[in-house]
């Protein structure tokens, strides 16, 4: 068991450094895409900047909850092995991404408004709804003895908290801000070719970084899980 470890642990190193490389790459060309190539906005200038820095953290955030949900649906339907973890591991990180979208998002509104939080803006408020929702999922999870029942309340309650994420995420189409504009709609994207081009290179690097910070938590905890019954078989 101990040789099945090693080569389990030196293959997952190889996939966590590969991820790690290609978010790194995709990292420093959205910097240099955000800094050198998106032109200013006309109306907010310089600061409308912070716009491919928040907005892709948001949607990643809302994609790590997606997946934690989805890992959920699967431990519900099928029981399969490890879904529980991965769906706690994916709500972690999530949490991590909301945390950056609230503190962006909270300085794009004081160079925009002047205040660090309004509750007049539906998209912060509910925003925030969905991450106090997600922080509550934490005290659920560690407040319920390890084993089928809490794997089982964890996965009911991340299913329940997905009917938040859509409802969140087109509270966007519902707000009349400024610092919210729509730039997504039925005619596809509003906006220049160039700040497309450096919001999809944002946003991917920041999945890529998302899902590097799951793939090691994750591995993490695996590993963990295989020396505690490797300890277990020696006692």
């Amino acid at each position: 068991m101990a040789a099945t470890l090693r080569r389990a642990v030196h293959s997952e190193n190889h996939r966590l450094i590969r991820s790690a490389w290609l978010a790194l790459v995709l990292m420093a060309g959205a910097v240099a895409l955000i800094a050198y190539y998106a032109p200013e906005d006309a109306d907010q200038g310089l600061s409308q900047k912070i716009f491919y820095v928040h907005v892709p953290i948001a949607v990643t955030a809302y994609a790590c909850f997606g997946w934690g949900a989805w890992k959920a649906l699967r431990h519900l339907s099928r029981g399969q092995a490890g879904a529980d973890m991965e769906s706690y591991v994916a709500i972690h990180v999530g949490l991590v991404f909301g945390v950056l979208t609230l503190a962006t998002g909270s300085i794009w509104a004081r160079i925009s408004w002047g205040t660090w939080w309004t509750w007049a803006s539906d998209q912060l408020v509910l925003f925030l709804v969905l991450f106090l929702f997600y922080s509550a999922y934490m005290m659920l999870r560690f407040s319920v003895a390890d084993g089928p029942q809490r794997a089982n309340l964890c996965a009911v309650y991340a299913l329940f908290g997905v009917v938040l994420i859509p409802v969140s995420f087109f509270a966007i189409r519902l707000s009349h801000d400024l610092i919210h504009p729509v730039v997504f709609n039925q005619h596809g994207p509003q906006m220049a070719g160039s700040m497309l081009l450096t919001f999809c290179v944002a946003w991917a690097a920041l999945l890529a970084l998302a899902s590097t910070l799951y793939r090691i938590e994750l591995a993490g905890k695996r590993i963990d899980r295989r020396l505690r019954a490797l300890k277990e078989l020696h006692t």
